[in-house]
């Protein structure tokens, strides 16, 4: 769901709240607050943003973490950043 059918549907919903059930309402309110707090200033498509929603959920981080960490590893797999390296005698996670 896009910011604008989000934001048309909460106008209607203004324009009938006493037709409008509690747990309709609570839904419109929960859509609203999680595209607010995962916005940011890059806009993409709608297949794009559905593909991001996944990745963010598969990786538990939120949608500009996620954006971060794919620019990231593009940016260090194309040269442009350097790869991070481990100590040798660091700890590290899983098993050899």
């Amino acid at each position: 769901m896009s910011i604008t059918d989000t934001a048309a549907i909460l106008e209607d919903a203004a324009d009938r709240i006493g037709d409008i059930s509690r747990a309709d309402l609570q839904i419109m309110l929960r859509r609203a607050s999680l595209m607010l707090r995962n916005s940011g200033s890059i806009a993409f498509e709608d297949d794009m943003e559905e593909a991001l929603r996944d990745l963010s959920g598969e990786f538990g981080k939120t949608r500009n973490d996620t954006i971060r960490f794919i620019v990231r590893e593009w940016m260090e797999k194309n040269t442009y950043l350097p790869v991070r390296s481990l100590d040798e005698d660091g700890d590290v996670d899983g098993t050899a």
